[in-house]
């Protein structure tokens, strides 16, 4: 049964492959005497004083042996492009820290995931051309640039050509405001670190590939802090009063990746896979 699940999710996932410009070094990478992206280096500031978030990221996969001890022997699994043990745990099951005895999903809501994930193959949003939601796309395989501006951030996924804006000029949340898949985000600066603020979604998307859903009271708290020059620190905090019981939190590491850009990607272009998919 875990098996099954890994390869329906390795068949209804897209082969990410991020975009490069060939043989293009950016010339703001620091380097070391190799020539090689020095990712350990100071992390860059804007001209306002502010860390500079600006780049490509990805989030660092779990180790190997994590990935095995959680989901079994998954290396068979990949498909060329994408290989599970590039992923974080996460991406897979946002609730992979909880033994099922202490998950905070709500009872009535469990029946509903296991259905969801029974049927993932015919039931998944990305499966059939829609786009996947957040937090699902902070911890995904897919990469993403932030651009950032002293009174915006964008974040373009190359995932589905998806793209988001957090607004830093002050305004607040919508009170009343027509659902979105990745909702309305507001943010602001404590200290080093871009608080995140994100409210209005719609309920079709899941927070995992395993098809745990959530309702249109999800709120979502993202808080970014560059460690230094090549990793991000990045606590989510998930509250949705009608799918579970308590709001949690889940870290993880986003990598930056270097001399790279996002790419075009758009689900019903020559899409074979669907009809395959049982």
């Amino acid at each position: 049964m875990r098996h099954t699940q890994i390869a329906a999710i390795a068949l209804m996932g897209a082969v990410y492959s991020h975009g490069q410009w060939v043989n293009y070094r950016d010339p703001a990478t620091p380097r070391g005497k190799d020539g090689k992206p020095n990712l350990s280096a100071p992390t860059p500031h804007a001209n306002n004083g502010k860390p500079d978030l600006s780049g490509v990221w990805q989030a660092e996969p779990t180790s190997p042996e994590e990935m095995r001890r959680m989901f079994g022997d998954v290396t068979a699994l990949s498909v060329p492009g994408d290989d599970v043990l590039t992923y974080s745990k996460y991406f897979l099951n946002l609730l992979a820290d909880f033994k099922p005895e202490e998950s905070p999903l709500k009872p009535e809501v469990a029946e509903r995931y296991r259905s969801l994930s029974q049927n993932r193959g015919r039931e998944s949003p990305t499966a059939n051309c829609l786009p996947p939601g957040l937090p699902n796309l902070d911890v995904g395989p897919a990469p993403y640039k932030l651009v950032q501006t002293p009174r915006l951030v964008v974040v373009m996924y190359e995932v589905f050509g998806g793209h988001r804006q957090i607004y830093l000029d002050g305004r607040k949340l919508p009170a009343d405001s027509d659902p979105l898949w990745l909702g309305y985000s507001v943010g602001h600066w404590e200290g080093d670190t871009l608080v995140i603020d994100t409210i209005g979604f719609n309920d079709k998307s899941w927070l995992d590939a395993f098809g745990h859903p959530h309702s249109e009271d999800l709120h979502i708290v993202e808080r970014l802090r560059r460690r230094d020059f090549g990793h991000m620190d990045v606590q989510l905090t998930i509250e949705d009063r009608k799918t579970f019981s308590r709001p949690f939190d889940v870290r993880v590491t986003w990598r930056l990746v270097p001399d790279s850009d996002v790419g075009e990607y758009f689900c019903g272009e020559n899409e074979k896979d669907k009809t395959h998919i049982r």
